[in-house]
């Protein structure tokens, strides 16, 4: 499925909903088309009976952060900064704030750079795989600015201040094995094994429950802003949810029948 030229969606009968970043001359940037396509991929997903999204990017690149054309458009027509942070309010952070509460489970299949805007693209995503060519940077410093799309909130969550305002003030790039022992991603692979590597990991994912894994999932992504009691009041409501479905029964039935639980989303 095209959503436009820039972004493609494909959602297979498996449950996985992949969407790609299809700017590749361009190394795939958070573009007004690209932040579009992902709206419109996202709003199709949930209308679907998707378990699991891949996001992707192009041509070797999983996403070059902020459009730099947009930027020099704005220097060179004066544009005032209220109506560009109007601008950025309304495309990339509602994008951010949608990718990080999405109910269905996502996971940035990084391949090439991803850097700037782009790198919290992947971040936002519940989980990270990465190819050995991945690289990862925050390099709003180098086109003269200080951070967006959410580096404040997401990256001090996975790699803790320190290391955070590391990355950040410095600029620096830093490839697969570093993002690996960082936490930025989940695992790291050669590019000959990635594919296959993926769809094993994902498949996982996609033949679990999935009205308890959402469940799950949001709850993870909450924790760290509530308290213990709040953290188990909260679980304990999801599970109530959860006991009345029939996934519940079919993987207790599964487990004293000593077999694979065939679970239905219901």
């Amino acid at each position: 499925m095209s959503l436009g030229d820039d972004v493609l969606l494909e959602i297979e009968d498996e449950g996985v909903a992949t969407i790609t970043l299809n700017q590749p001359d361009r190394r795939n940037p958070l573009s007004e088309g690209i932040s579009a396509g992902l709206s419109e991929a996202f709003d199709e997903i949930e209308d679907s009976d998707a378990r699991c999204v891949v996001v992707e990017g192009s041509g070797g690149s999983f996403s070059a952060g902020g459009d730099i054309e947009s930027m020099v458009e704005g220097i060179e027509n004066e544009v005032p900064a209220d109506e560009r942070v109007r601008t950025l309010e309304r495309s990339t952070n509602e994008l951010m704030r949608r990718l990080v509460e999405f109910p269905v489970p996502t996971v940035a299949a990084i391949d090439g750079p991803a850097v700037g805007a782009g790198a919290n693209l992947a971040l936002a995503c519940d989980m990270q795989l990465a190819t050995e060519d991945a690289v990862f940077g925050f390099v709003f410093r180098q086109v003269g600015l200080s951070v967006d799309a959410g580096t404040s909130y997401l990256l001090p969550r996975v790699v803790g201040e320190n290391v955070a305002k590391g990355l950040v003030l410095t600029g620096d790039i830093i490839g697969a094995d570093r993002a690996l022992d960082l936490g930025l991603v989940n695992h790291v692979y050669g590019a000959e094994e990635f594919d296959e590597r993926l769809e094993e990991f994902v498949g996982k994912i996609v033949s679990g429950p999935p009205i308890a894994l959402r469940h799950a999932n949001r709850l993870l992504g909450e924790g760290l802003e509530k308290s213990l009691g709040q953290a188990l009041t909260d679980e304990a409501t999801a599970q109530g949810i959860v006991f009345e479905t029939e996934d519940h029964e079919e993987g207790v039935n599964a487990f004293f029948e000593d077999r694979d639980p065939e679970y239905e989303g219901r």
